[in-house]
C-alpha cells in the first residue's frame, strides 16, 4: 500500500470539508483520487492494471469488502470527493489517499483520526519505502516503523514499511 500525505500546516480551509461513509456510487470518483495520487507522488510505481480494472476492483472488493470506507468531499456545492480512507479488518489501515491538489489542507489527518476512531487497538499500515513524504505524514501522526520488507510481499515489487501506531503513542501538535 502507498499513501499520499495531508500535513493540514495552517489548516486554512478544513472546515469546508465533509467526513462520510463511502457509498458504491463513489466508487468511480475514489478511483479517480487513487489514480490521480499514485501519479502525482509516486511516479516511479509501475501501472500494474489497466484503469478499468482498478475501478472494478474498488467497486467490487473495496468499497463493500472493508471494514470502513471514508470519503472527504467538498462540503460546498460541487461535493467533489478529495480523499478517502479504507481500514481492513480491525487494524490494517489499508488505503489513505487525497487528490494531489487537496494536501496540506488537514484532510488526511481528519481521514487518519475516522480510521483509528473505527479501529479495535493498534493499527497498521504499509507504505513504499521510497514514498518519503507519507511516511513522514505517518511517523508525525505517533506511527512508528516496525519493520522493512523487500516488495516481495506487493504486486509492485517495491520495498516497503510497516508501520504500527498504539493509543496513548505521542501525536503531532494538532491532531488530536
Amino acid at each position: 500500500m502507498s499513501v499520499t500525505q495531508s500535513t493540514g500546516a495552517g489548516r486554512p480551509d478544513h472546515q469546508d470539508v465533509r467526513l462520510r461513509p463511502a457509498t458504491p456510487q463513489d466508487a468511480e470518483a475514489v478511483t479517480r483520487v487513487f489514480l490521480a495520487s499514485r501519479a502525482a507522488a509516486m511516479p516511479y510505481l509501475p501501472r500494474v492494471h489497466s484503469d478499468a480494472d482498478t475501478l472494478a476492483w474498488i467497486t467490487h472488493v473495496v468499497l463493500p469488502t472493508s471494514t470502513g470506507v471514508w470519503v472527504a468531499e467538498e462540503a460546498g456545492g460541487s461535493g467533489e470527493l478529495l480523499g478517502f480512507a479504507v481500514l481492513a479488518g480491525d487494524d490494517e489501515l489499508d488505503h489513505l489517499y487525497l487528490r494531489p491538489d487537496a494536501l496540506r489542507r488537514g484532510i488526511g489527518s481528519r481521514l487518519l483520526a475516522e480510521a483509528r476512531g473505527a479501529a479495535k487497538g493498534a493499527l497498521e499500515l504499509y507504505v513504499f519505502q521510497r514514498n518519503a513524504a507519507a511516511r513522514a505524514f505517518y511517523e508525525r501522526h505517533g506511527f512508528t516503523a516496525v519493520a522493512f520488507d523487500d516488495g516481495a510481499r506487493n504486486e509492485e515489487n517495491e520495498p516497503d514499511v510497516l508501520y504500527r501506531w498504539v493509543p496513548g503513542t505521542a501525536e503531532a501538535p494538532g491532531d488530536r
